[in-house]
């Protein structure tokens, strides 16, 4: 993966690029000193990824990932900052990772793992798809703070979202998050690509392994890759097995 490191400042370059050093698959291509630097730079070495600081003189890393999506083959970003109050500006603009400084390795290497499997084509066929799978602006990722700072967690990563009191829970490949957003929402924001099952679930159906039934004739779900089964209601069961029988 090719990339591209900006930072106004010379000291978080040069770490990021001895962390860089030791990632397998990763080539450092180029370093800028702001925005606009950046923009300039993308054009000539065509990287992946970019490693973009937000608070930069001339141009600053917001205003430089809005004009990279505007791009046709854009490079994905990950923001890396001291100022954590930028995580939802970062995430409107579909960032696929936001780091705070000081930046520790084992999150910089689960950023990177995400982005190549986001890869240049990958970013663009999601784009084309959205359309067709939910609202034009759906969002690619879901935001939520947690003990390690602000995650973005793919939408397409997604198993389910559960509702559990007040909050969503957000079971993901790596784990679970905790969002505050309501189920009507995100159904209505995601359209096809979750389904609903129960009153407090909607579910990927690109995940379902298969139904089974308990000896007290409720239903429930079981999911590839992770040992978990959601209840399905009465009431949305013909649909998911229509589903089912259609993937």
């Amino acid at each position: 993966m090719r990339i591209l490191v900006c930072d106004d400042e010379d000291l978080a370059r040069e770490r990021l690029v001895r962390l860089l050093r030791d990632v397998e698959d990763c080539e450092v291509v180029g370093e800028a000193e702001n925005g606009r630097d950046a923009l300039e730079k993308v054009e000539i070495l065509e990287p992946d990824l970019v490693l973009l600081d937000i608070r930069m003189p001339v141009m600053d890393g917001i205003a430089c990932a809005e004009a990279l999506s505007r791009l046709d083959n854009p490079p994905a970003v990950i923001f890396i900052t001291a100022f954590d109050e930028h995580a939802l500006a970062a995430f409107q603009v579909e960032a696929v990772g936001y780091l705070l400084k000081p930046v520790r390795r084992e999150q910089l290497n689960e950023a990177l793992a995400r982005a190549a499997r986001l890869n240049r084509a990958q970013l663009q066929q999601i784009k084309e798809k959205v359309p067709a799978m939910g609202q034009p602006d759906a969002r690619q990722h879901i935001a939520a703070r947690t003990h390690r700072g602000m995650e973005l967690i793919p939408i397409n990563e997604i198993y389910y979202f559960l509702k559990k009191k007040k909050y969503i829970t957000v079971r993901h490949a790596k784990g679970e998050i905790l969002i505050d957003e309501t189920l009507k929402e995100l159904e209505e924001e995601f359209g096809g690509r979750f389904l609903r099952v129960h009153r407090n679930a909607l579910l990927a159906p690109q995940f379902l392994d298969g139904l089974e039934t308990n000896t007290a004739g409720q239903t429930f779900v079981r999911f590839k890759g992770i040992n978990e089964k959601l209840l399905v209601s009465r009431r949305h069961l013909s649909h998911l097995r229509e589903k089912m029988q259609s993937l």
